[in-house]
């Protein structure tokens, strides 16, 4: 068994990181060959490096999560370094969102980066910021919490900003730096106070001694600031006002990385966190995270359905529409009880997010192309975009109707088991407010579809070029999409079969 040959053999432990250590190393690599190469290196070598490296890592977590590497039937989970990571089903699962949402930005790079400066640096601080989300996944304790989410957010600035003529893109970094070092600030807060009650970080030995009614004040305050520092990660209200800006501002590749890649960052280590250290039925009285989460996502979701529904630029409008997402998965975390379908609930929403990193990544590349081509970013801008591009659009059509769930594509599945699962659970409001919000939200996400096949154009555009890197990346993203449909079984199966063993 692999977890007792790891115990057996320490010198080899490491190796179940070792889809972290491959986007690290492959980061490096990349910057090697910046170092090495006189002349400025090839595009195609830095992008082939970035994409294979992140394609490896996945390949080895498939392996990983296939062969039930850290799961029940081959020992259980792997706790390495004093327990300040753990490698299990969960984390496997979520690497492997981390690892092809990095592919495909990698991939799309390629074309988007074409004149560009230091485009070695590009892609390795993607790499090294998809290393932290990573790590994120397997943090057993609240140490190494909070510097993989700095390993994860410190190279996401720089990317938002890379567009240094750019002054939205600038604008941007510069704000989504402001509210990260704040946010930062207060989760690092929430951790001493949650220290100061249980004496303790690693997350088991944390839920040991939470029972002191004495400390239940202190630990609720510590308990909120960790969820705010976890608001802002996923883009959950009231911590979403920077997602906008920085989606806007930033190169469309990176707004595709960070609203899916770096959003289930974000879900990964809060359901790690809350349903470990902080278990049901174990809390003192008056410190009740799941009330504070069906808060969240109520009102997540319906602020950011109705505000996408008031835009005319449609990456800002996927941007409030990544928020309203943020609020079906917080579902995951709303929707616990003490005894009830806890792994069902929490499953269906990391495959919601498995099946949103390819619609979504799909949909901010599909930008990426247009903006490729110079095409405006409103709506009217979109219109009858169709009769240049119909394979572009057939793919964002894909998205965009996958994106509000209806059938068939594999949003659809995935909102379904999600509200459903709430449905089980006995928060049947949940699912409705669920429901009701994807109603909504086909509104604006129709607009896009209408204004590309019925439309005619506003006037007169060419596309001059159709760029490899970016067209394959969103017809993967697109296939992706509908093949997520037929095989939805195994990954709700697999999603929920590791999130019952949190409980």
């Amino acid at each position: 068994m692999f977890d007792v040959a790891l115990q057996a053999e320490p010198a080899a432990t490491w190796t179940a990181l070792a889809p972290a250590i491959l986007l690290g190393l492959t980061g490096l690599v990349l910057l090697g060959i910046d170092t090495i190469r006189t002349d400025e290196p090839s595009n195609a070598l830095l992008a082939g490096v970035a994409a294979g490296g992140s394609l490896l890592a996945f390949g080895v977590a498939a392996w990983f999560l296939v062969a039930g590497t850290g799961q029940e039937r081959t020992g259980g989970p792997i706790s390495l370094y004093g327990d300040a990571f753990v490698v299990d089903g969960m984390s496997l699962f979520f690497t492997l969102i981390f690892t092809i949402v990095t592919a495909m930005v990698a991939v799309a790079s390629y074309d988007y980066l074409r004149g560009h400066e230091y485009r070695a640096e590009f892609y390795s601080l993607v790499l090294f910021a998809a290393t932290g989300m990573a790590l994120l996944s397997m943090a057993n304790s609240l140490a190494t919490v909070f510097v993989s989410l700095e390993l994860a957010s410190l190279p996401s600035y720089a990317l938002v900003a890379f567009l240094k003529r750019d002054r939205g893109s600038v604008e941007a970094g510069l704000k989504y730096f402001l509210i990260g070092a704040v946010s930062s600030a207060i989760f690092a807060f929430g951790i001493s106070l949650v220290y100061a009650v249980t004496g303790s970080l690693v997350l088991g030995d944390i839920a040991a001694a939470i029972n002191a009614p004495e400390m239940a004040g202190v630990l609720g305050i510590g308990v909120l600031m960790l969820i705010g520092g976890f608001a802002f990660k996923t883009a959950s209200v009231p911590f979403h006002f920077w997602a906008p800006e920085a989606y806007e501002g930033a190169p469309a590749p990176i707004s595709a990385f960070l609203s899916s890649a770096s959003k289930a960052a974000g879900f990964a280590v809060a359901f790690r966190v809350f349903v470990e250290a902080f278990p049901l039925g174990a809390l003192p009285a008056g410190v009740d995270w799941v009330l504070a989460f069906q808060v969240l996502a109520v009102v997540t979701m319906t602020l950011g359905n109705f505000a996408a529904a008031t835009q005319e630029n449609v990456k800002r409008m996927l941007a409030y529409s990544s928020i309203g997402h943020a609020g079906y998965a917080l579902i995951g975390l709303a929707a616990l009880t003490a005894g009830g379908p806890n792994g069902d609930v929490l499953g269906a929403s990391m495959a919601h997010l498995l099946v949103y990193g390819f619609m979504n990544t799909g949909a901010f590349l599909f930008i990426a192309l247009v903006e490729h081509w110079g095409v405006g970013r409103t709506f009217e801008d979109y219109n009858g975009l169709a009769s240049t591009a119909p394979i572009a659009a057939v793919a964002m059509t894909v998205f965009m109707f996958s994106l509000a769930g209806l059938p068939p594509f594999g949003g659809f599945l995935s909102k379904y088991a999600l509200f459903y699962s709430a449905i089980e659970a006995g928060f049947w409001w949940l699912a409705a407010v669920g429901a009701v919000n994807s109603a909504l939200s086909l509104f604006y996400y129709s607009r896009v579809v209408k204004a590309m096949w019925i439309e005619s154009p506003s006037g007169d555009f060419e596309i001059g070029s159709r760029p490899i890197g970016l067209y394959a990346a969103v017809v993967f993203a697109g296939v992706g999409t509908l093949l997520l449909l037929p095989a939805f079984g195994p990954v709700i199966e697999t999603a929920q079969t590791v999130a019952a063993t949190l409980f």
